[in-house]
């Protein structure tokens, strides 16, 4: 079983991202390959998986996670201001009906030495991180079956 999109097409809001495919692997396991890079995703043994990766919605998770934290690096960066010791950690509360994550708990620690004066602009620049303008701008969703 595979899922595929394609970049070699444009829509109504522009061109369309690198194929990204997953690909079933056994189980609950599936490999998702984006521009040479590949990623287990399963289920925890709990579940009925075998817990050899994060689950989709984890991966969901981190993503948000980790588009604050390279939004933050670059905005540190420019600024001349520290960037090692930056850490982002995030957890999540789940919905039903649908099932669903319902809220996103992200905590950003930022490096000693960026001063106050920095960490409104910082969080302005982070809250427009590509992910979180997904989040709170409702993106269109189109799901096809492929014969």
């Amino acid at each position: 079983m595979s899922a595929t999109t394609t970049s070699a097409r444009v829509n109504a809001h522009g061109p369309t991202t690198d194929t990204m495919s997953v690909s079933h692997l056994g189980g609950d396991q599936f490999e998702i390959e984006v521009r040479g890079h590949r990623i287990r995703v399963d289920q925890p043994d709990a579940l009925g998986g075998e817990d050899t990766g994060p689950t989709p919605t984890e991966l969901f998770v981190a993503s948000l996670a980790s588009c604050s934290a390279f939004y933050a690096r670059r905005y540190l960066a420019r600024h001349d201001l520290p960037v090692e010791g930056l850490r982002v950690e995030a957890s999540y509360v789940m919905g039903t009906s649908p099932s669903r994550v319902a809220s996103f708990d992200v905590r950003m620690h930022l490096p000693a030495g960026v001063p106050e004066s920095r960490h409104q602009p910082l969080l302005a620049m982070v809250n427009r991180c590509t992910v979180h303008n997904t989040l709170t701008h409702e993106p269109d969703v189109t799901i096809a079956l492929v014969p």
